[in-house]
């Protein structure tokens, strides 16, 4: 179970990290060796773009584990924290229907892909993966936010049932 809750809070950052100092290196030599030896390396700026690309749609899963994509709140100031709730379950969901969907076409993109990159001969399905990869870890992360959402929801229903029940029998709270 420790490797899974692990797993569960540190996948995404990981590979973010990694990813992202590999394309610093990458670049780093390819700057190194421009400048410095007068040649280029015919792969590096492929690789590189590759590794964006998959930190782009790995960023998507992290954000939305920690909850720091954009969002527009005007909505969401008119109401109550049960409104708030409501309203971040519909959006979640909405975001929850449209990840699932570009995963599911997105893999058969993926399955339909046969040629390889130019400089590296890399099979390009690896990269039409990433939209694949990152869209289906943000629908598990969605689906873990609405989890805790149904959860605080079902906690303020229980604190209103009380406060209800304590206000008829005249309990003085």
């Amino acid at each position: 179970m420790k490797i899974i809750k692990w797993f569960d809070e540190h996948f995404e950052e990981y590979i973010l990290v990694f990813l992202s100092a590999f394309t610093v290196v990458v670049i780093f030599l390819q700057v190194v060796m421009r400048y410095v030896f007068g040649s280029s390396l015919t792969w590096s700026e492929e690789i590189a773009r590759y590794a964006f690309i998959w930190m782009i749609y790995l960023g998507v899963s992290y954000g939305v584990k920690k909850k720091k994509h954009l969002g527009v709140d005007a909505l969401n100031m008119l109401f109550k924290e049960k409104g708030q709730i409501i309203i971040s379950m519909i959006a979640n969901v909405s975001f929850l229907i449209f990840a699932i969907v570009i995963t599911y076409y997105g893999f058969d993109i993926v399955l339909r892909v046969t040629r390889a990159s130019a400089a590296m001969q890399i099979p390009m399905e690896w990269v039409y993966a990433a939209p694949v990869v990152g869209l289906a870890l943000t629908a598990i992360r969605l689906s873990q936010n609405l989890i805790k959402e149904y959860q605080q929801l079902k906690k303020i229903n229980n604190n209103q049932e009380n406060d209800y029940i304590i206000e008829e029998r005249g309990d003085v709270v």
